[in-house]
């Protein structure tokens, strides 16, 4: 079978080995001249951002870099890139990388032209109508890990330096328009950053098929993500060089990311906060609560997931599932507990209030309260 293949849902998608050399087309198609690649600091100087860099000159495209991204980025990282992206005559942005260079490129472009600060732009009601959607920046988004799906997201993630909040951003038009999902881009990835982004895959799947809310497309979707992460993660994780693996992780990573429309829940509701104050990684958090949350939403799951099971080659309905997540988990060397990632309860009325504020909150199957929210991080620390 071919992994090759031109999609337009949710967005133009370029996918298949070997497709970075299409990056001055797809520039084109998105109607830039003059890009600001953007990318994290961790992968300013590795041969795949050389490369890129070398097919964008070679295009005439230059070669204009801004790299200054934390793995938490924060709205300091957006002040600078848009100093950088203003002050260089850029019209256009590709977003460059994992999930923190995806999720800064996208708010450099849709930052760049705005007068409001960022977070009058945050994901709450109408919000996102404050914003001069004239002034957005177009986008193309290149994936380097196969996790966040941030390539086919309309919002982004950025920390509240000072409050340590993880805040998302949304807009409809900072969903790029282009996105280059090209496999071979993540060979290199190590091992611990191939199961933390595969398990944020993995999570993002498995909320959205829990969501109660209604979107029979990304249901499907979710489902069969899910399939893709437990049948390819165990190979890309043994072998970084199996690009078939890499590709059906990729394809996993876009479709979590898709499928998440139709709603989030208390694992990214815990592990935004977590990150936030104890900077921890977050498809690796996200692993480490899923049990916690699998245990408390049963009442509501379990039949969706036993139906789900066989599909998933696993046996023992929803109980079966949640052994193998645990042990799924286990095979790739994820800490039981948030402690081991270096969190604490220290803060622990701090957690459960910005968990609480936080908007996946909504699309849990089990109503979130503080009693058993606080249940939850006390269960996983």
């Amino acid at each position: 079978m071919s992994l090759v293949g031109n999609w337009s849902y949710p967005t133009a998608i370029k996918f298949g080995a070997g497709r970075i050399k299409e990056l001055p087309e797809a520039c084109a198609q998105a109607g830039i001249t003059k890009p600001l690649l953007v990318t994290d600091k961790g992968l300013a100087d590795l041969p795949i951002t050389a490369a890129t860099l070398d097919i964008m000159e070679a295009a005439g495209l230059g070669r204009g870099l801004f790299s200054e991204v934390d793995p938490n980025p924060n709205e300091l990282n957006l002040a600078a890139g848009v100093a950088v992206y203003n002050e260089g005559g850029f019209d256009g942005v590709i977003a460059f990388g994992g999930g923190s260079g995806l999720d800064l490129g996208k708010m450099v472009a849709f930052m760049a032209g705005q007068t409001r600060p960022v977070w009058d732009f945050e994901d709450i009601g109408d919000w996102w109508t404050r914003a001069d959607a004239d002034a957005i920046a177009p986008i193309v988004a290149v994936p380097t890990t196969a996790g966040t799906g941030s390539e086919v997201g309309r919002a982004s993630v950025i920390t509240n330096s000072e409050t340590h909040v993880k805040k998302i951003i949304f807009h409809p038009k900072v969903l790029p328009s282009v996105v280059i999902c090209d496999p071979e881009l993540t060979v290199g990835m190590p091992k611990f950053i191939t199961a933390g982004t595969g398990l944020d895959a993995f999570a993002h799947c498995v909320e959205a098929f829990s969501s109660p809310h209604y979107h029979p497309m990304s249901q499907g979707i979710a489902l069969e993500g899910m399939k893709l992460v437990i049948d390819n993660l165990p190979r890309a994780y043994a072998d970084g060089s199996d690009i078939e693996a890499r590709a059906n992780m990729m394809s996993a990573a876009a479709m979590g990311a898709t499928a998440f429309q139709k709603g989030l829940g208390a694992i990214h509701a815990m592990s935004h906060p977590i990150g936030a104050v104890f900077n921890t990684h977050h498809g690796t958090t996200n692993a480490v609560c899923m049990p916690a949350v699998l245990d408390l939403n049963a009442p509501v799951i379990r039949d969706r997931f036993d139906r789900a099971a066989g599909y998933l080659g696993i046996e023992g309905g929803f109980e079966g599932f949640c052994a193998f997540v645990q042990g799924f988990n286990d095979s790739f060397e994820i800490p039981r507990k948030l402690s081991e990632l270096g969190a604490n309860g220290d803060r622990m009325d701090d957690l459960v209030a910005m968990a609480l504020e936080d908007p996946s909150c909504g699309g849990n199957p089990v109503e979130l309260t503080a009693v058993n929210l606080r249940a939850l991080f006390e269960a996983c620390l």
